[in-house]
């Protein structure tokens, strides 16, 4: 149950409904900072279409959105069970973040990781409150996990995390109320997706060097083969009428695969590198059938 102090917030006269939204967890390669350069592109009508996203990550889009209605899927099931717990148990949610902020310390996050890998009998408000502790001090927010699929990131190095942010919660799950939520891979749109649909797909990206790849968000990866399966979804759902936005590295085989397609460049922040000097601006695709 909700701690005193979240109850407090439950009780709050300003609906959740009229905070702004934004994501509630980070995320590599999170669109946050891109949606000025987005927004112009998306298709016009696009408040009228339901608002699809197989690969949603951190939502920044959705969120930025606030669309109406929404289909959110990924394969990752940590992360939609941890939406559907903010949206459904939103306050039980943050009464354990706030036990979990209570008690944090490097020592204190070891624990907690070991628990949140190991531990069967979590209820989903625990385990979403875990995996948004885990992500908001881990290094880099970087959610990586092994082939057993355990999270393996180590702890990052924070004074002061911003662990409980009770208000984002609150937001995101009034937000969430418009979104059905489901744990399945890209090719499952196949299924879902109806004509007139506006689909942005965010999939991991296509490395631009060996040393680049971050796709270890899930147990199996993305490999190019995927990237390949990926297109082939992109040309059926094009076929069926959805209005389609993807975007992915500016790298020369992701430019053939979308050759048929419209292809725009944008300039995205890049903060997660190993090397200081290749930090900044690179060039990323938005690719479009509109």
């Amino acid at each position: 149950m909700p701690t005193s102090s979240a109850a407090r917030i439950l009780d709050q006269t300003t609906p959740a409904a009229l905070r702004a939204p934004s994501p509630i967890v980070k995320w590599v390669g999170g669109k946050g900072r891109l949606l000025p350069q987005l927004t112009p592109l998306l298709p016009p009508g696009v408040e009228l279409m339901r608002h699809v996203e197989p690969f949603v990550g951190g939502g920044a889009l959705f969120f930025g959105r606030r669309p109406a209605r929404a289909l959110l899927c990924d394969v990752n099931p940590a992360l939609i069970n941890t939406y559907e717990a903010v949206r459904d148990a939103s306050g039980e949610v943050i009464g354990h973040l706030e036990d979990l902020a209570s008690e944090h310390s490097k020592e204190s996050y070891y624990r907690v990781r070991e628990r949140y890998n190991r531990a069967r009998k979590l209820t989903s408000a625990q385990r979403a409150a875990m995996f948004i502790y885990l992500n908001k001090t881990c290094f880099n927010g970087l959610h990586r996990v092994n082939r057993r699929g355990e999270f393996n990131v180590p702890a990052g190095r924070y004074k002061n995390p911003n662990i409980v942010n009770a208000d984002g919660v609150l937001a995101a799950s009034a937000q969430l109320q418009s979104a059905k939520l489901v744990c399945d891979g890209f090719e499952g749109l196949l299924s879902r997706a109806r004509p007139g649909d506006f689909i942005y797909f965010d999939p991991p990206y296509e490395p631009v060097s060996e040393t680049a790849n971050f796709t270890s968000y899930a147990q199996d990866g993305f490999a190019r083969e995927d990237q390949m399966r990926l297109r082939d979804v992109f040309a059926a759902l094009d076929k069926r009428g959805c209005k389609l936005m993807l975007s992915n590295s500016d790298v020369p085989f992701i430019r053939e695969l979308y050759r048929a397609y419209k292809i725009d460049t944008i300039a995205a922040p890049r903060a997660i590198n190993c090397d200081a000097k290749r930090r900044g601006p690179v060039p990323e695709v938005v690719v479009r059938n509109y």
